[in-house]
């Protein structure tokens, strides 16, 4: 009997969603914003939903673990370029990583009524630390809670936000108010963050009942059930705080909206839920980077060390670990945020740009693959736009990732004469090699 279903599908998936995003996530977008970060998520939630319609068909097309990065291979072929944005995507993973461990340590630091630097950086090192020793281990005792965890971060955002929305000030949502629409579309880049995790679903697609009809439901599920609740949540944030806390408190808004209605206990408890959600996240992305790795390493893209065992893991989780952390110490929460978001955006973008190569092979609606690469390309160029202005910094961190990731494609290809390649090869070249 296969494991998944329409229901435990999409609830993984809507478990990868709420967690880490929603609490780094609310107030960086809510500052740009405003009162009508709503509407920021609303639009991030339709992004995801085409981003999620054109990954499920390539789901049920290349059934693998690799994910994206088999996608990417089978769109633009065992190329150079294919092989860059794999190391891209690693990368990508990697500072979302350092984003979410960040906010781990904004929230760890404010619980306890610190606020320094280098307090947050070590809440932010420990917890990193923490769980590469814990999968040098063996996380199964982590894997087990996961569910346990889940629920927790989602009742108490669910009751949050519903207790929340009796407590608003009209006045701090009124249109009179609003900032210029234009912040609106600049925090869709944010807010489609905080819907990163939906791509979960597609790697069940080996384990999953009837994929062909459960797939794109359960996809559809998750999104709209969290787009709800991101939605609510928002209102709820931006209705009990002047927007000159949720700006002077973005790094932790969540757990400062939930003060004014709860008092220092309610704070108190959504900071718990935020460490919980966040340590969680790190958790999971941390062990999901080592597969990541060790399936580009196997497949030619990485160094043959990243395959290495240690203890219950590979070398690739210490190797992956010692990258996030220059990453923690030298970014702060709106610079890491918003490069881990450009990240996925870009990657994302061109996948889809590539299912449109093969599209005939998937049966996809042209229309909405279409849509779901225009809308990754869009949201990515009006972020950018955007920190033209304010730090122009992340725009060339962002060109130096993606130049790093080429140069170490081709430093790969030149000294191990290693190149990467499909999983899933097609009919006719499993027929052309027994021909050979």
């Amino acid at each position: 009997m296969k494991a998944f279903n329409t229901l435990s599908a999409a609830m993984l998936g809507i478990g990868s969603m709420v967690g880490a995003g929603i609490f780094i996530v609310i107030g960086q977008a809510g500052s740009i914003a405003g009162n009508i970060v709503w509407l920021s998520f609303v639009l991030g939630g339709i992004a995801a939903l085409l981003s999620g319609y054109s990954l499920a068909k390539l789901a049920l097309r290349y059934p693998s673990r690799g994910g994206i990065i088999e996608y990417l291979i089978q769109e633009y072929k065992e190329s150079f370029f294919s092989g860059g944005l794999s190391i891209m995507f690693y990368l990508a993973q990697l500072i979302a990583i350092a984003a979410v461990a960040k906010s781990f340590g904004e929230y760890g630091a404010r619980l306890f009524g610190f606020s320094s630097l280098f307090v947050i950086n070590t809440f932010a090192l420990s917890i990193v630390l923490i769980f590469m020793f814990i999968n040098l281990i063996g996380a199964s005792l982590v894997a087990k809670s996961e569910n346990l965890i889940v629920s927790i971060k989602l009742t108490v955002l669910v009751l949050f936000t519903i207790a929340a929305l009796f407590t608003i000030k009209p006045e701090y949502l009124s249109l009179k108010d609003m900032p210029p629409i234009s912040n609106m579309f600049f925090a869709i880049g944010l807010t489609f963050f905080a819907y990163q995790g939906f791509s979960v679903i597609t790697n069940t697609v080996e384990d999953m009942e009837n994929p062909k009809k459960t797939m794109l439901k359960a996809m559809i599920l998750a999104i709209a059930v969290v787009m709800v609740l991101y939605v609510a949540t928002s209102i709820a944030v931006l209705g009990n705080l002047p927007l000159s806390e949720v700006i002077k408190a973005k790094d932790y808004a969540l757990a400062k909206a939930a003060e004014p209605i709860f008092g220092s206990v309610g704070f108190k408890i959504m900071a718990v839920t935020a460490l919980i959600a966040t340590a969680s996240a790190i958790n999971a992305t941390l062990y999901s980077v080592t597969e990541i790795s060790y399936t580009l390493a196997k497949k030619g893209d990485l160094p043959k060390i990243y395959e290495y065992n240690v203890f219950n893991s590979t070398e690739g989780l210490i190797i992956s670990t010692a990258i996030v952390m220059p990453l923690i110490l030298f970014f702060n929460l709106s610079q890491i945020t918003t490069i881990a978001a450009l990240s996925v955006l870009i990657i994302q973008g061109l996948v889809h740009l590539g299912h449109l190569f093969i599209i005939k092979k998937t049966q996809a609606n042209k229309i909405l693959v279409l849509l779901a690469c225009l809308s990754m390309f869009g949201i990515a160029v009006t972020t950018i736009i955007y920190n033209c202005k304010q730090d122009i910094r992340i725009v060339y961190y962002m060109i130096a990732a993606f130049i790093i990731s080429f140069i170490l494609e081709l430093l790969l290809r030149l000294f191990t004469k290693r190149t990467i390649k499909k999983q899933i090869k097609s009919i006719t070249e499993e027929l052309g090699k027994k021909r050979n």
